[in-house]
């Protein structure tokens, strides 16, 4: 408790013009971040262009607290392909592979069902309740690049002591 005491002093022996420098200082700092992260959306078309693997769900290929980048364009999506997805009613994205693609003769429509590859089998139990292909607004981005290892900033400073 001593410590924020202490900050709070220090916060006080500012005068204003030094506070006010700070304020603004701080406001660039988020204003940038939030600029850059826009524009990182409209360049990949993907409305989160960079997630964190939280899983071993993808081991060996992307292990927990890995770093994708991701795109998402208007290309078909095929077996094969990492995926980052929601699912109805959960809040966290599911980084999986792509397993089987069905299109949809009436309307040109893909649903595709996917699989994590360290698991056994595929993610329909991941689904909403009665769903059992995921369609096109379910997918956040396509894996486009991967950056090992810095993700495990994540865990330690969200991590629950």
């Amino acid at each position: 408790m001593g410590w924020i005491w202490e900050q709070i002093d220090s916060i006080k022996s500012l005068n204003f013009r030094q506070l006010v420098t700070q304020a603004v200082s701080l406001g660039m700092i988020v204003t940038s971040a939030l600029i850059i992260w826009k524009g990182l959306m409209c360049i990949t078309g993907s409305e989160s262009p960079v997630v964190v693997v939280l899983s071993g769900s993808m081991e060996p290929g992307f292990k927990r607290g890995d770093i994708l980048f991701l795109h998402m364009s208007k290309d078909p999506i095929r077996a094969g392909e990492i995926v980052v997805f929601n699912v109805d009613g959960r809040e966290i994205p599911i980084v999986h592979r792509v397993i089987k693609v069905h299109e949809r003769q009436d309307t040109g429509e893909v649903d595709v069902l996917t699989k994590g590859d360290n698991n056994f089998g595929d993610d329909r139990l991941l689904y909403a309740h009665g769903q059992l292909w995921l369609q096109r607004h379910h997918i956040m981005g396509r894996s486009c690049w991967l950056e090992p290892i810095f993700g495990d900033m994540t865990f330690i400073i969200f991590r629950k002591s």
